[in-house]
Formats: C-alpha cells, structure tokens, sequence
C-alpha cells in the first residue's frame, strides 16, 4: 500500500470563506447540484476541495466494485455488472468482502469524451453472448465522492450537460443500440474556471447550484499568515495536519450533524414568500434559482444546528445562488449583497 502525503488542512486555508462555505453545502448536500468557482489561479481552488474531501469520514465500499457501492445494496446495475464472482455473491444474498477507503476526488480531464464520462456497452459482448457488458466511465468512479472539473469552460458543452443531469438527478443512464443501463451517481460536483480563459452558456451556467468569484486576498496580514502557513506546512507536514486536527475534527462532526438533521429543517410559507420576492428583484429566469436557493438555505440551517429556516439563511443562500442567474448582466459585474434588496443588515 502506498503511502501518500499529507493534505493540507482545509480549516488552515485563509480567507476563501464564500468559496469554503459552498463546498461544505454541497458536501452536505449533493442535491444543490454543485458549485461553480471563478476565479484566477493561485486561490486554492484545488487545495479546498481536496483538503474537505481529505477530513470527511471514511467509506465502506464492496471490494473493487466498479460503482462504489455500500456492503448490502442491490442495484439492478449488480446483475450486468463484469464482475463476475462480486455480482454472484451479490445476487445469492452472501456478504461481500468491503474496504474502507477516503472519500475520492476524481478529476475530469479536460479532453473526455462522452462515452470516458458516462462508460459504454460491449456491444460485441453482447451480440456473441447474448449479455450486457457494462464498462463503467468516470461517473461510476465518482460515485459517493467529489468531481472535479477544473477549466470546465473548455469542455464540450454536451460532456458539461451530462455532467450536470446526472448532479441534479444523482443516477447515470448509458443507452447504445437499444440497450440501456442504469447506476447510481451521487457526487459533489465541482467546476473550476477562470472567465479570462472564456464563458459557460448562460444555459449551462444557471444548471450549477452554487457559484462563486473569487480572487487574491488584498489583505497584507492575512497574505502573510498564507505564506507563513505553506512554510510551516511545507517544513513539516505531518506537524502542521496535526495542529489543526481538533478544527477539522470539528466540522467533520458539524458536517455530519448537518446531514442528520437536514430532513427536519423546516420553511414558513413567509420564507417562501421571501425568496421569491429576492428572485423577482434581480431577475432571475426561471425557477431553478428560486428552488436552488430554497435548498441552499434549509442546508444552511441545518449547518449551523437550527429545525427553521431565518431570513439570514435566505440572504446568504440567495449571495450564492443567484449572481451567476442574474438576466442581461455580464457575471463579473454581478456582486449581489442581499442587504440592498432587502434593507437589512446584518
């Protein structure tokens, strides 16, 4: 077994709090259908993602199941899966032989093709056996994990759709020849970018949950305490991870709660009320935004270890769900502050 190296603690990433925040929704719940980061290089974009992915409990999956599935769940995927003595001892109800492993980041090269994203069918398998031979692509890798897209403004617009169906609906379909499959895809989706290098369609845009823009921190104090933390961080990782064990256990355990008492979370039909008066004021197209924002905040809610939804959770949903929805305004021009809809401060 290799040993890899340390990651660097997402709790010791400076500032990015916005950033920061709409990953661990996401985390919490994969229905917000991921979260769009704009921004120049050199932001820890990368660093975020895998440094939460790095502290978020462990998994238990069925040994070398190509979906990453948990011990004891059936998917009709089971019975054309090419593993042939897993699929039969699956089948016959016998425990399966599980691992436990971290939860994955898997990245999206910016080249993929279709049928690398969504896996293919054997056909010629199929027409010589008579059976379905499922060759799984990266979705089924991502499967109970985050999917990192970095430049995801580069890829084909289609590959980008069928990423964003299968965030929002948490399951892949692959049809060849009049042959179809079905398996689970519950994943984190992440997508990078920097709007120097290009745009997303605006249909395409809307489709992410959450978005951010980010840049360079202009503060000189918290640019030092960034150089001073990489150093200490490079000097001697494992000394570093360790000193910042107690804050990641911390939100791990808040994460976790959070997941526990989201389906308790409450909305008053004024919150309703609320929300939509914030999506008809800035111009929002649509639904999704109103729908987004609504899951965004009963997310947030159950984060901060609250059964109701209050009018600071709409605020700080609507600032990340709705600039990137904003009609006729060009997105770098879009920073939405709440306060100016609605006269609150907070």
């Amino acid at each position: 077994m290799t040993h890899k190296p340390p990651i660097y603690p997402f709790p010791a990433i400076v500032g990015q709090d916005k950033m920061k925040l709409a990953l661990i929704l996401n985390v919490i719940n994969p229905g917000l259908s991921g979260v769009l980061i704009r921004g120049e290089k050199g932001t820890a974009k990368s660093t975020a993602v895998r440094a939460l992915a790095d502290i978020l409990p462990v998994l238990q999956v069925v040994k070398e199941c190509p979906f990453q599935l948990p011990p004891g769940e059936i998917q009709s995927v089971c019975v054309d899966c090419m593993k042939i003595e897993c699929r039969a001892s699956t089948l016959n109800g016998e425990p399966s032989d599980t691992v436990e492993r971290k939860v994955r980041v898997v990245e999206l090269p910016v080249g993929a093709t279709e049928d690398r994203v969504v896996g293919t069918l054997d056909l010629e398998h199929a027409l010589q056996k008579g059976e379905k031979r499922i060759e799984p692509g990266i979705l089924a890798e991502a499967h109970r994990g985050i999917l990192y897209v970095d430049e995801v403004n580069l890829l084909d617009d289609h590959v980008v759709d069928v990423l964003l169906d299968s965030a929002a609906m948490a399951v892949n379909t692959v049809e060849r020849e009049g042959i179809s499959f079905t398996h689970p895809a519950r994943f984190t989706l992440v997508g990078t970018m920097n709007p120097e290098e290009g745009e997303l369609r605006p249909q395409l845009l809307d489709r992410f949950g959450l978005c951010v823009t980010i840049e360079g921190i202009r503060d000189s104090e918290a640019r030092v305490a960034i150089m001073e933390r990489r150093v200490a961080f490079d000097g001697d990782p494992n000394g570093f991870v360790k000193k910042w064990d107690d804050e990641s256990s911390k939100l791990v355990e808040k994460i976790q709660a959070a997941r526990v008492l989201y389906p308790e979370v409450n909305v008053e039909r004024s919150i309703l009320f609320e929300i939509a008066s914030y999506c008809l004021k800035v111009g929002v197209d649509g639904h999704r935004g109103d729908i987004i924002t609504l899951k965004a905040a009963k997310t947030l809610a159950a984060y901060n270890g609250r059964k109701e939804v209050n009018l600071d959770d709409i605020e700080t949903a609507a600032e990340l769900a709705l600039p990137h929805r904003v009609r006729r305004q060009p997105l770098q021009e879009i920073g939405i502050d709440m306060k100016s809809f609605t006269g609150r401060s907070k």
